[in-house]
């Protein structure tokens, strides 16, 4: 059996499945810190309790899930020297630099600052505090981007130099690096799609509480904080995707092509709906397009030629010699589709949900009582309301998911597209491999590490669901009077350690 045989496809796998296993906390974590920097800076103005409670509940579940994604984020560090040592070797002096920077910068400073806001929270001043929130933040964010800009590298290779001597590139303008287009437009798509990720999550969440009727302030601020971030966040990821897919069309015309299955190259090209090919003929068996669409994603422009997988295809076995060029085209069909589909799905929910509770917010169906029971808040304003509503709340945490699915195969669509290059036009994958790692060391650790992560989010699981039903904390009077010096007050003994604060 062919799967059995190839040391490549057993490695592929195994960086698959390990790497987005851990992107399913990455988009998380850099949404909830800054949605929890957002909640203690509404208290720190306003001094009002549900802003309090609505940052401890959050933040505790923000703490679970990033150490969760350090957790797995350390495995991918081993990923290189365990089965793709042939790549480290080659792309290393570029490589290594980012992600040094990542992790000196980026995550030294996160921790630092998390330790801070941990522990802090009756030894520093309130502002002092906020701060130390906010710098968690922003360590979040420049992760991301160094590792971006890594990544973008492999898809865009610039600013290196081969050194034919040794075999490898060799870094020769680590700013262009970190500055290239394809950088940054990747960098500007993953934020706003992680934003859509912690929207989706607190809106999820809030509405599981709100159909119970418990914690009624706090999950009314963080439904509509939510839905708010849900559809602002989806504007982004649509401006932003449009602007990658351009990036995409010029930097890898491949990749474009398969996304939309366009055998061959259409002036004007049509935008793909639904599609049925033969991959071994070329062609497509049943299409649903939409005509020109397509030409004007890729250039602005109605009419203009984009050429199809056969076309660049042959061009690139005449610039690189003999082979098949192709990526895996179900794959990159369907994940692309997936992706978008997942994706905007979140922000009709987030939409749907903003218009719902406009102005005057309302009760799941069983929580229709008289005014007096519930004199702050109010009744539906029509017959069809609770109905709505009571399928809304359904919707909503079932909605949670949606944009972690998109964000997955978004990564599946970046990195199966660029295929049979790991580097492109620079490096194929089957030359990436470790050369003295067999198929039973490679089976072995993938299986290791799958049952590992299988374990792992048994634990995930249950502890998000143990604090999110246990809801937002009770407030103590040490909570409403935090120090106004740096230590606390020196007379009040330490309290007890309990998790996060």
């Amino acid at each position: 059996m062919e799967l059995a045989l190839a040391p490549e496809t057993l490695a592929r796998w195994q960086f698959g499945i390990t790497t987005v296993y851990h992107f399913l906390f990455v988009p998380l974590t850099i949404s909830l810190a800054a949605l929890t920097a957002g909640l203690q800076t509404a208290w720190v103005r306003t001094e009002k309790e549900k802003y309090l409670r609505a940052t401890k509940f959050w933040g505790k579940l923000f703490l679970i899930n990033i150490a969760m994604g350090v957790v797995t984020g350390i495995v991918q560090e081993f990923q290189f020297g365990m089965n793709w040592s042939d790549y480290s070797r080659f792309v290393g002096d570029i490589f290594g630099a980012p992600l040094a920077f990542e992790a000196l910068i980026a995550f030294f400073f996160e921790s630092t600052f998390i330790g801070l806001w941990i522990f802090g929270w009756d030894k520093l001043p309130k502002r002092i505090h906020l701060a130390c929130i906010w710098m968690v933040s922003v360590g979040t964010i420049l992760s991301a981007y160094f590792i971006l800009a890594a990544n973008s590298w492999m898809q865009h290779p610039v600013g290196y130099r081969m050194n034919a001597e040794r075999g490898r590139a060799e870094l020769t303008d680590f700013w262009l690096v970190l500055t290239q287009n394809t950088a940054l437009a990747q960098f500007f798509h993953t934020i706003t799609a992680a934003f859509l990720v912690g929207g989706a999550f607190m809106t999820g969440i809030a509405a599981y509480h709100l159909a119970r009727r418990r914690h009624i302030p706090v999950m009314r601020s963080s439904l509509r904080l939510g839905l708010v971030v849900m559809i602002i966040a989806g504007m982004g990821t649509a401006i932003s995707g449009d602007l990658l897919g351009k990036v995409m069309f010029k930097q890898q015309p491949m990749k474009m092509a398969a996304a939309e299955a366009l055998w061959d190259g259409e002036a004007p090209a049509p935008f793909s709906v639904f599609a049925y090919g033969d991959v071994d003929k070329g062609h497509n068996r049943v299409a649903v397009e939409v005509p020109g669409l397509l030409s004007f994603l890729a250039n602005d422009d109605f009419t203009s030629f984009v050429p199809g997988i056969n076309d660049v295809n042959k061009a690139e076995q005449e610039k690189f010699g003999p082979g098949d060029y192709r990526p895996n085209i179900p794959v990159a069909y369907w994940g692309f589709r997936w992706m978008i589909g997942f994706g905007m799905a979140s922000v009709a929910v987030g939409a749907l949900g903003l218009w719902l509770t406009r102005k005057k917010f309302m009760l799941p169906p069983a929580l229709r009582t008289t005014p007096d029971e519930v004199p702050h808040m109010v009744l539906f304003r029509t017959a069809l309301s609770p109905r709505i509503a009571g399928l809304y709340w359904i919707v909503a945490l079932w909605t949670m998911g949606f944009p972690l699915i998109a964000n997955s195969w978004g990564w599946i669509f970046t990195e199966m597209g660029r295929q049979p290059w790991v580097v492109y036009g620079v490096l194929r994958t089957r030359d990436a491999v470790s050369p003295h790692v067999s198929q039973g060391e490679i089976l072995t650790s993938m299986i290791g590490f799958t049952l590992l992560y299988a374990v792992l989010a048994v634990i995930e699981v249950k502890l998000l669901v143990k604090y999110v039903k246990a809801g937002p904390p009770e407030l103590t009077e040490d909570d409403l009077t935090p120090p106004t010096k740096i230590g606390g007050d020196d007379k009040s003994p330490d309290r007890p350690m309990a998790f996060s604060y």
